[in-house]
Formats: C-alpha cells, sequence, structure tokens
C-alpha cells in the first residue's frame, strides 16, 4: 500500500536509490561536523552519525520495493 502510494505521486525506484545514496554522504558530512563542534565530544558524534547512517538501508529496501512494483 505505502509503495503503491509512493508510486502514484510519482516517487520512482530511482529517485529513492538517489536519496539512498546521498544519505550515505550525508552521514559521513554529519559525523565529520558533529565530531568537531559538538562541545559533547566523539560519542555524540558517533551516535548522530549512526542514526543518519540506518536511512541508507531503508531507503535502499524501499527503492527495491518501487522498482519491483515498478516492473508489474
Amino acid at each position: 500500500m505505502l509503495v503503491k502510494q509512493l508510486h502514484n505521486y510519482g516517487v520512482r525506484s530511482e529517485h529513492v536509490y538517489t536519496a539512498a545514496v546521498a544519505s550515505i554522504g550525508l552521514s559521513v558530512l554529519s559525523w565529520l561536523a558533529s565530531r568537531t563542534t559538538e562541545k559533547e565530544g566523539i560519542d555524540r558524534a558517533d551516535r548522530w552519525g549512526i542514526f543518519v547512517g540506518t536511512w541508507a538501508p531503508t531507503l535502499f529496501g524501499l527503492g527495491n520495493a518501487l522498482h519491483q512494483y515498478e516492473q508489474k
């Protein structure tokens, strides 16, 4: 149902794959930025990088679901 709704809104698997790859870069950038600017230290930077890093597998999975839906 979610995949069908996203497809109806015009979201394609290529869009989601691009977002997944971009989230990997964002994870690295956020970790580096947080590591150098956060006063709380590296622990918080690591948690922030891991949080953003979980977006990529989710988006890749959603991209695969959309790709399979598009093949029907």
